[in-house]
C-alpha cells in the first residue's frame, strides 16, 4: 500500500557524455558573471552622469515647463 518515491518519479533521462560536452561547450549558453558586471558597470556609469549633469538637467525641463505653460497665458 505504501509507495516509495523512487516509483512514483519517472526516470531521468539518459545522456552520453558526448551530449553532456556539447551541452557544455555551447558558446551560446551566455556569461552570467560577465551580464552582472556589464549590469553594475552600467548603473555606475548612469549614477556618476546623474551626479555630474543632474542639476543642469533639472534646470533645462523646469524652463521647458516653464515656456510650454507660459504659451497659452
Amino acid at each position: 500500500m505504501h509507495t516509495t518515491i523512487t516509483q512514483s518519479l519517472p526516470a531521468p533521462p539518459h545522456r552520453s557524455a558526448d551530449e553532456i560536452g556539447t551541452v557544455l561547450a555551447d558558446p551560446e549558453r551566455g556569461d552570467v558573471p560577465g551580464w552582472v558586471l556589464v549590469t553594475l558597470m552600467t548603473a555606475g556609469l548612469v549614477i556618476a552622469l546623474w551626479a555630474v549633469a543632474g542639476p543642469a538637467l533639472a534646470d533645462v525641463f523646469t524652463t521647458a515647463i516653464q515656456r510650454v505653460t507660459s504659451v497659452g497665458a
